[in-house]
């Protein structure tokens, strides 16, 4: 008659471990969507500086949630680095889309 009142730690461990895994899960989600939207303002950022210069990619980046970390030309080549919340992304253009 000693097995009264086992149910309560059980459901207690499954309730913790299901806490626990939708707050893993909900990081995992927003390190995958800081990461897309880090290459969606990546891609603008580098079209952007491309076309013309240096501070639109900044602004366009700031517009969108992000920050220009590192802008490069190499040519007619435009190499940017963008992050946004716990990601960077790079992305490179040309003016001429080539």
């Amino acid at each position: 008659m000693r097995e009264r009142g086992q149910a309560a730690p059980l459901v207690l461990i499954v309730l913790s471990v299901t806490v626990l895994m939708l707050v893993v899960i909900s990081a995992v989600g927003r390190a995958v969507m800081d990461r897309a939207r880090a290459q969606t303002v990546a891609d603008v950022s580098a079209l952007a500086g491309a076309v013309t210069g240096e501070s639109e990619a900044a602004d366009l980046a700031a517009a969108n949630g992000g920050e220009l970390v590192s802008f490069e030309t190499a040519g007619e080549v435009v190499v940017v680095i963008v992050a946004e919340g716990i990601a960077r992304a790079s992305a490179a253009a040309t003016a001429s889309g080539e």
